[in-house]
């Protein structure tokens, strides 16, 4: 009875464990900065190329996804302990104001994607 509920939670919290992780889309961790003229969105992204993201703004909503491919050794033959997400990633962030009058500038740094949304003085309150 106990691990019959042991597993009802597991997979609750983490979907099938029969499902290979590959399935599976990941969320990337963001901290979200406020300044003057706007916004800071920085997205741990270590291991995903820059080729390999993609960034869309709609109304008041910032969604980042794209994918983070394994870099396996010629010489493994089989994994011992997986604990990487490797495949497609997913992270919407809504933000208080309409995103799509911001200047939008990427800087992408050991693995930290900095995503600036920054308004003109003038048009922004």
């Amino acid at each position: 009875m106990i691990n019959k509920e042991l597993s009802e939670i597991v997979e609750q919290l983490f979907g099938d464990i029969g499902e290979p992780m590959q399935r599976t889309i990941w969320h990337p961790r963001a901290d979200i900065y406020r300044y003057a003229q706007g916004w800071l969105i920085k997205v741990e992204l270590a291991g995903v190329k820059q080729e390999d993201i993609r960034i869309n703004v709609s109304d008041t909503v910032l969604k980042i996804e794209g994918k983070r491919r394994d870099l396996i050794a010629q010489d493994v033959t089989e994994a011992y302990k997986m604990e990487i997400s490797y495949n497609r990633f997913e992270r919407v962030i809504e933000l208080p104001e309409k995103l799509e009058d911001a200047q939008i500038s990427v800087d992408f740094n050991q693995g930290m994607l900095l995503i600036h949304l920054q308004y003109e003085s003038d048009t922004h309150e």
